[in-house]
């Protein structure tokens, strides 16, 4: 699009108007060319630079937009105004100069920079400083003590030697590592201002060790000008901190209770400066009891005896070789001492239902009773025997025991009753809680008695005699218990009846009360014992039936109550007699013909045959004679025999003969000897 005639033409009125004035005092329009805001591109924030070649840029002045710039000039002067590089010419409209060249030596420089109108008139000049300084600090150590440090502790680094750059020292540049390998600055030779860590001059020349890693570290320093140059050389050093104060343990004080003083002992260990002992600064351990003065020991150990009774505060703490310290936040432990025994003191009565039941109370004032500890025991009055512990349980606050007192003969005992504390200590009583002295009489419950024997509430048997060769027998009658036989015999395979009371002492009948017929079987039975329980009735008696089996002993038991004693009734004796059968296979035999054959068994019952068998006699008889044997056969493993029997002698024709069986006695067979019934046999 066109532009208007009237735009085009004001600015050439205004510029005709400058040129030429309307008059004598019309304005000067190169006076009006100078350069703006001169201003030094990488400025480091302090004018200085460590390379001679600036670059330098400004803002147009406001004429330049209608009075057109033909070129920019510089020079460059020294601090006295003389010209050191004479004036370079840069053509066109430029407002910046890319390669600012100064001399080589260091020093301050005054740039002077004018531009040029149309017609090449010079208009004002602009200056600025320029500051170069390529020189470096001498070479800087890293001053470090020898062995370990704290964190606490300041690093120094050496100051440069002069003389120093024109620039000054900017400060120090500082890297730490393990290994040695970092470099202060990222570029050799020369450092960033973020790269100066101690960037306060010549004398900031510390810095905290807590700065630093625990352990060994290599520390690198160079120093570095007002330019950022740095020394030429990286000084290093090995640097040891310990950051860490050491630890300690505590030994001697247990969780729980002790009865007497406790040596406590603490030990220190520091994995870097150590604890060796050395000279009043170095390395020491230190304890104290109950706030009172630390007790303090060189080195590594420390020992304390704490005393007296209750709970004490224990603080430990130590210092390691270059003063790290717990002081200020010690360990602590708690050391707890109970030097009295526990207070012991029976119950003042026995429990009337409960009579051999023996309680005492147990009370310790510190560390408490123990819950597992303790017990009760008791000897003849007045005697030096040995005390006999009682089965005590410990329970909170008493001890509490059986006494057996039916298993103890009649007398006067006295009683001692034994209790520990959780400390250990140990404190035996012998009174009750009124301060009489624990003493009781035995029989200490009512006696009981026990009156049985074989038959039911009456016994009615045949009582025999013999006189002149004739066995005479008559029934008799027995009602009580204590006069029946202590021996009755059964034949094989029949049980009998079993009856007794149960009455105290005064002849009370004592009824509802268990007891146990306790029966003993004879060596060889298959069960040793069988024991059977029965209730009495209201009179106190009881009735059983005893099952058939071998021989036996019988005994019954009443096992006592709380309030009454035991009692054993008297042992008496159930004889069993063998069973023995035997039969003739015929009850004629003819003489020198096929033998007769004699055969039976021997009952096992309850009795195992052995796989050897049993001996079995057999014997004969002529009528009125007496009885003898001919052969002795040994039965089978269940029991059986069997044997052939052959008539030769004439004498035998016409004769009958009787034949029996006969088991003898044995110390494995538990059966009383016993005969079959005889069997006839007749020779013809």
């Amino acid at each position: 699009m066109k532009r208007p005639l009237g735009s085009v033409l004001a600015p050439l009125t205004v510029l005709a108007a400058v040129l030429l004035g309307p008059g004598p005092a019309a304005a000067d329009p190169v006076s009006e060319l100078r350069p703006i805001g001169l201003r030094v591109f990488d400025d480091d924030g302090d004018g200085w630079h460590a390379a001679n070649d600036f670059r330098m840029a400004w803002d147009r002045p406001p004429i330049a937009e209608l009075f057109p710039v033909t070129a920019a000039d510089h020079r460059v002067r020294d601090q006295a105004g003389v010209v050191v590089v004479p004036a370079v010419r840069h053509p066109g409209n430029v407002n910046r100069i890319e390669h600012l060249r100064v001399p080589p030596q260091p020093g301050v420089y005054i740039v002077d920079v004018w531009l040029e109108g149309p017609a090449g008139q010079a208009g004002p000049k602009a200056s600025t400083t320029l500051r170069f300084d390529d020189a470096r600090p001498a070479n800087v150590r890293p001053l470090v003590p020898a062995g370990w440090i704290s964190a606490g502790t300041r690093l120094r680094i050496e100051h440069p030697a002069g003389p120093q750059p024109i620039s000054g020292i900017r400060g120090y540049a500082i890297s730490v590592d393990r290994s040695g390998d970092s470099t202060p600055c990222a570029t050799p030779g020369w450092c960033r201002p973020a790269e100066t860590d101690l960037a306060g001059g010549i004398d900031d020349d510390s810095f905290l060790y807590g700065a630093l890693p625990e352990g060994t570290s290599v520390v690198r320093a160079v120093a570095v000008s007002g330019s950022g140059m740095s020394s030429a050389a990286t000084q290093s050093a090995t640097v040891h901190v310990d950051a860490s104060r050491p630890e300690v343990v505590l030994s001697g004080a247990t969780a729980g209770w002790a009865n007497g003083p406790v040596q406590v002992r603490v030990e220190a260990a520091d994995a870097l400066s150590g604890m060796a002992a050395g000279g009043p600064d170095g390395p020491f351990t230190a304890i104290a009891v109950d706030g009172e003065v630390p007790r303090v020991e060189r080195g590594a150990v420390a020992r304390a005896t704490v005393t007296g009774n209750g709970a004490h505060d224990v603080a430990f703490y130590a210092r390691d070789a270059v003063g790290n310290s717990r002081e200020g936040a010690p360990s602590r432990a708690l050391v707890r001492i109970d030097e009295e025994p526990p207070q012991v003191a029976f119950t003042r009565a026995q429990d009337p239902a409960d009579p051999e039941r023996i309680e005492a109370a147990v009370a310790d004032r510190l560390s408490g009773p123990d819950p597992a500890r303790g017990s009760i025991a008791l000897r003849p009055r007045g005697s030096r025997q040995l005390w006999e512990p009682l089965p005590t349980e410990v329970r909170p606050g008493r001890l509490v025991a059986r006494w057996d007192s039916d298993a103890s003969a009649a007398g006067t005992y006295e009683f001692r009753a034994t209790a520990f504390d959780l400390a250990g200590n140990a404190g035996s009583g012998e009174r009750r809680g009124d301060g009489a002295r624990m003493v009781l009489s035995n029989p200490l419950k009512a006696r009981t008695a026990i009156a049985a024997g074989f038959g039911g509430r009456r016994l009615v048997w045949p009582r025999c005699t013999r006189r002149e060769g004739q066995r005479r027998c008559r029934r008799e009658a027995i009602d009580a218990f204590e006069l029946r036989p202590q021996t009755r015999a059964v034949p094989y395979g029949h049980g009998i009846a079993f009856a007794g009371q149960l009455t105290s002492a005064a002849g009370s009948r004592l009824g509802g009360l268990p007891i146990e017929i306790v029966e003993s079987f004879a060596a060889g039975a298959g069960s040793l014992q069988r024991t059977t329980t029965a209730r009495t009735a209201a009179d106190g008696s009881f009735l059983t039936r005893l099952a058939p089996g071998p021989s036996r002993r019988v005994e019954v038991v009443f096992a006592g109550t709380r309030t009454l004693s035991r009692a054993h009734g008297e042992s008496v004796r159930l004889e069993v007699l063998a069973g023995v059968r035997m039969r003739a296979s015929s009850g004629l035999v003819r003489v020198g013909g096929a033998p007769v054959i004699f055969s039976g068994s021997v009952g096992d019952l309850g009795a195992p045959t052995p796989s050897g068998g049993r001996p079995v006699e057999l014997q004969f008889r002529l009528p009125g004679r007496e009885w003898s044997e001919f052969r002795t056969v040994q039965t089978d493993a269940h029991g059986r025999f069997r044997y052939p029997y052959a008539f030769s002698d004439d004498d035998s024709r016409g004769v009958r003969f009787q034949f029996r069986a006969y088991a003898p006695a044995a110390e494995d067979w538990p059966y009383e000897p016993a005969f079959s019934r005889p069997v006839f046999v007749t020779g013809r």
